[in-house]
């Protein structure tokens, strides 16, 4: 039997009612018996997923943000909004359990961001999810925001199952010129090194300097989906958006008329958000001009909480980027396709759900069935969202810091260290310790007058507390501690990360390599090794 792919614009049946216009029924049913042997299957969907950086849990409009997002809106109503959402608290944690479907633990990579000049990445050991992808027939596209790594060529997108990449490799950069500014200690002394970072495929692309962000990753995207519609290939894009990361910078007209923010990094941050609520809605115009919305699946997640002295915002929840309060886990996910079903459309999802999901997630999406032996952490959600089945999450390794310094004393001798920077999530119970970072609850918008000022203050406890106990399903806001009022709770849940921690990689953080210097190589930010 012959076998062809079904495409929008000219699908078998297409053809049989083009020829059999205006004919006789006979001669129809002529044609239909003349291709019984001809067998149409569904193309594979394409997979958009937008990832962007520091956007917080109230950065969005349908959260009560000070700036409207109409098009981020509009997706998120129409479709899957994924209320009980969990990212890591920093950049490259978070990617690399998208990429990987593992724990941080499970990588080596549970202690900070990879630094730029840091001969470190995420581990070459095990597939990507566009490696899997890749294998399968998918062409596979990166744009934007790298941050995995980029030392030797093998750790960069294009070996890492990219077809193509487009973008930065070090942690951020400025948005109009991409130069990226990076540290490292050479004989005892801090030295600061510069360099050009946008590249396309292997090379410097130079002529991007002057162009926004957003505006460039935007309209490579459209080109990418404009490819796609010409290819036989289903398409995989992941973009990742350098906004709202700082610096603070996006063009005046998205920002001026926020006469209602106050504080002027809000309000450029608002622009920054408005920038990318445009990008986003190009992106889907596109898709729907070049007939390859009805078989797309689109995925919207940031990467990490906000950053409140950098404009960003997580109220109600407490805490900020780099820290284990919710403010820094808890952000804006959400899915939209004409492949969800039509009952399932317009939903909220309270299912737990956490960023290394979407390795089996997508994979799911895509028809593929992923071998055991791959020994995921993340689970297949895709029944969940596309049909509203219950969830297949029901706990959550937040993460495992040994490296972290150490607070307070130890709760136990038998069972796992509390003085080390923890955190897990079992059914409705968050348990955190050591040290979780700041958990200050930031208002809506940080004051005109200064950064620091708040609603209300929670100063850090004495350095002799290192365990919390919370009911995040009755208190999102992390607001009652009920480590002494359930011990039995506390116990089981140090018993459990006492397995987690069994199974834990040694961190890996060489020491920063001057060798990194852009001046070495150009100027230009690129392996050196």
């Amino acid at each position: 039997m012959v076998e062809r792919p079904c495409h929008k614009r000219e699908t078998m049946m297409d053809k049989i009612v083009m020829h059999a216009r205006n004919k006789p029924t006979v001669l129809v049913l002529t044609i239909l018996l003349a291709v019984t042997g001809v067998q149409c299957r569904r193309r594979r969907p394409n997979i958009v997923f937008i990832l962007t950086d520091d956007q917080g849990y109230n950065d969005i409009g349908y959260r009560g943000s000070e700036f409207p997002t109409p098009n981020l809106d509009a997706l998120a109503e129409a479709g899957v909004k994924l209320e009980n959402y969990y990212v890591q608290p920093i950049c490259s944690p978070s990617r690399s359990q998208l990429m990987s479907g593992k724990y941080q633990i499970h990588t080596g990579l549970q202690h900070d961001v990879i630094g730029t000049c840091e001969p470190r990445g995420l581990p070459l050991g095990s597939p990507t999810m566009p490696d899997i992808l890749q294998e399968q027939g998918y062409a596979t596209h990166a744009i934007g925001k790298w941050h995995l790594g980029f030392f030797k060529e093998e750790y960069t997108p294009l070996r890492r199952g990219f077809d193509t990449f487009f973008g930065i490799l070090p942690s951020g950069s400025f948005h109009y010129s991409y130069k990226a500014c990076a540290k490292a200690e050479v004989n005892g002394s801090i030295n600061v090194y510069c360099g050009y970072s946008l590249r396309d495929m292997d090379t410097p692309y130079l002529s991007g300097n002057g162009t926004y962000s957003t505006h460039l990753y935007t309209q490579k995207a459209v080109q990418r989906i404009q490819e796609a519609a010409d290819s036989d290939k289903p398409m995989f894009l992941y973009l990742a958006y350098t906004a709202p990361h700082f610096p603070l910078e996006a063009p005046e007209e998205y920002y001026r008329d926020f006469t209602n923010i106050a504080n002027f990094d809000r309000k450029v941050f608002a622009g920054m958000m408005s920038t990318v609520d445009e990008g986003v809605k190009n992106i889907t115009d596109a898709l729907k001009s070049y007939g390859l919305w009805d078989n797309t699946i689109l995925i919207y997640s940031s990467d990490n909480g906000g950053e409140p002295s950098y404009g960003g915002s997580n109220w109600p929840l407490r805490g900020t980027k780099s820290t284990l309060w919710e403010g820094g886990l808890k952000t804006v996910g959400f899915v939209n396709s004409p492949l969800i079903r039509p009952h399932r459309r317009g939903k909220i999802s309270n299912e737990l759900m956490h960023i290394s999901d979407w390795f089996p997630t997508i994979s799911a999406m895509a028809g593929i069935s992923l071998k055991r032996s791959l020994d995921l952490d993340g689970v297949n959600q895709w029944p969940m969202i596309r049909g509203g089945k219950p969830g297949r999450r029901t706990e959550l390794l937040h993460n495992i810091d040994i490296a972290a310094p150490m607070q307070g004393s130890p709760l136990f001798n038998d069972t796992f260290d509390t003085r080390i920077r923890a955190a897990l999530r079992v059914g409705k119970y968050k348990l955190l310790t050591g040290n979780p970072g700041n958990g200050t609850w930031y208002p809506r918008t940080t004051p005109a007058e200064g950064f620091g000022k708040s609603n209300r203050w929670q100063a850090f406890d004495s350095n002799a507390k290192n365990v919390w106990l919370y009911n995040v399903a009755r208190d999102p806001r992390e607001t009652t501690d009920l480590s002494d009022a359930m011990p039995g709770k506390v116990r089981e849940m140090l018993d459990r990360l006492a397995m987690y921690n069994a199974t834990a990689l040694a961190p890996w953080n060489p020491a920063a390599d001057p060798n990194c210097d852009p001046d070495q190589h150009g100027g230009i930010w690129e392996p050196w090794l």
